[in-house]
């Protein structure tokens, strides 16, 4: 079996499920640290295994671009490219369609992209997408599917979702007529869009789940709407969708927003926050943002987070961080990446015990209470 639900918490929608995949098996609540271009930045797959991470992101559209079809195909995949052997999502493109905006044109049957690295024109259609992410060989597959902005006015998004639902059709008729190229299954998620409107959102359920993907995914949020908006729309959606099936919420988020959706029944995430922040000098703590290049941390020689139990946090200090960054060391990068990737990870874990312990709205009000409550350097 591809998903089960293993437990659900008394007081809220929140939920501890079990994936099954060809290479690995995992538990959800899950943060999918994000690997766009065959690498999760400034981390090693040693490294992402060492702090508990079960399944990284891959993008359809860069790896198209970099290294290409050919290459992943002679390669046997992408596991065996980059030296990951636990499970792999691959997004479908779709989100560049909204974040490369003056790159592309949006017709009714895909989408006409110049690359972003050479201005090369390329053509992506649903069945295109998936006979891409064929060869990448991922073990969870993304329909094609067109993100819109927020603000955007009704009758804008009530066809966009007119056209997200034709390319799902097109995508899953594609799945079904092709096979896996490396022996292994491949799962097929379907996106549901709709943006803040709740009569388009439910529209956009109904339409989705008629075509019945192995798991279905929640788009166009995260992209310009207030948290107060993503978290109605959200605890709609997931009130439509099924239960016997992953609920995957893309692009999101911070802390608050990962645990305030948990609550709402939401089961996969992924967002480049972490490492983003980590490139940065920012450290996600117990305590809150920890910003290590800040004057007063020169001479902190203090652990970042007693109550993280990364690499990071047991061996270094927050001035001798700082001091990486001042210096421009690579090390600094890296060393951040895995203190943050690790905090994202083991918040994960303590929502999936507080669910089997039926106490998530007393995990969730605590940790959000000392994350707000003071502030770091």
């Amino acid at each position: 079996m591809f998903f089960k639900v293993l437990s659900k918490d008394k007081d809220s929608k929140a939920r501890v499920c079990e994936v099954n995949t060809a290479h690995g098996t995992f538990q959800t609540p899950i943060f999918m640290p994000v690997g766009t271009q065959a690498t999760v930045k400034a981390i090693e797959p040693r490294e992402l295994d060492e702090i508990g991470v079960k399944i990284v992101l891959g993008n359809t559209y860069h790896l198209y671009l970099r290294p290409g079809e050919e290459v992943l195909h002679k390669a046997k995949g992408l596991h065996n490219f980059m030296g990951w052997e636990k499970p792999i999502l691959t997004d479908s493109g779709g989100f560049q369609v909204f974040s490369l905006s003056g790159l592309r044109k949006v017709y009714d049957d895909g989408v006409e992209f110049r690359s972003h690295i050479d201005g090369s024109t390329h053509n992506f259609t649903p069945e295109k997408v998936i006979n891409i992410q064929r060869a990448i060989g991922s073990d969870i597959m993304m329909v094609l599917d067109e993100c819109l902005e927020n603000p955007a006015e009704f009758e804008k998004v009530k066809e966009s979702v007119k056209l997200t639902t034709n390319w799902a059709k097109k995508s899953k008729t594609e799945f079904d007529r092709t096979e896996t190229l490396y022996g292994f299954p491949q799962f097929l998620f379907g996106i549901i869009q709709g943006s803040i409107y709740k009569d388009l959102r439910k529209q956009s359920v109904e339409d989705i789940i008629e075509l019945d993907f192995d798991g279905y995914a929640i788009g166009g949020l995260a992209v310009g709407e207030e948290n107060g908006e993503m978290y109605d729309v959200v605890e709609y959606t997931t009130g439509l969708m099924l239960e016997e099936k992953p609920r995957y919420l893309m692009g999101v988020g911070t802390p608050e927003d990962l645990l305030n959706a948990i609550e709402r029944g939401v089961d996969m995430f992924d967002c480049v926050m972490p490492t983003r922040n980590a490139r940065n000098a920012t450290l996600f703590t117990t305590n809150g943002k920890l910003r290590l290049k800040n004057l007063e941390n020169k001479l902190n020689f203090e652990s970042p987070d007693t109550e993280t139990d990364s690499y990071t946090s047991k061996n270094f200090s927050v001035a001798y961080l700082r001091h990486l960054f001042m210096s421009d060391e690579i090390l600094g990068a890296q060393l951040a990446t895995i203190h943050n990737l690790r905090f994202y990870t083991k918040l994960m874990e303590d929502a999936r015990t507080a669910v089997l312990e039926n106490r998530f709205l007393e995990f969730k009000s605590s940790f959000l209470q000392k994350y707000n409550s003071e502030g770091r350097g």
